[in-house]
């Protein structure tokens, strides 16, 4: 079970990790060089709230996981947003392309509301972790639009 845990709890992580590595160059010389939306958060802030987003996110798919009712739709749908939020950063950070960034964020959205769903008919604690990713890939599609709509050429 603590395996368990900590494999849907590493997995989210890895994919966050690599995502920072992607982001390192693009964060220090290309992303300072955008006109940025109103509201645009500090950089030191994205790690911690990515971080806290992706244990959430990891153990809520370890409840989900845990249930003793069919749970390998809302797992798999829990897969494909997580595969869509690792496609994120290479299409706007690694590529510099806010448009493409807003291609993936706006289904990775979608994606997000539809597991959080689906984990709410088998653990409504589950579904609360996913509230703050929810809320903050808003407020991420925001900023995205923003950049996109402010740098386009």
């Amino acid at each position: 079970m603590i395996l368990a845990l900590i494999g849907f709890v590493g997995l989210p992580l890895l994919v966050g990790g690599a995502s920072g590595s992607l982001t390192a160059a693009a964060v220090r010389d290309w992303y300072p060089s955008l006109l940025p939306p109103p509201g645009r958060p500090p950089n030191w802030l994205f790690a911690p709230v990515w971080t806290a987003l992706y244990i959430g996110m990891g153990v809520a798919a370890w409840r989900v996981w845990r249930q003793v009712l069919p749970h390998r739709a809302a797992l798999r749908l829990w897969g494909w947003q997580l595969l869509a939020n690792a496609l994120w950063t290479p299409a706007f950070f690694g590529l510099h392309n806010p448009g493409l960034g807003l291609v993936v964020i706006v289904p990775l959205w979608g994606l997000i509301l539809l597991t959080l769903r689906s984990f709410a008919r088998l653990d409504r604690v589950a579904a609360a972790l996913l509230v703050p990713y929810l809320l903050w890939t808003s407020y991420a599609t925001y900023l995205n639009a923003g950049f996109w709509w402010l740098n386009r050429l």
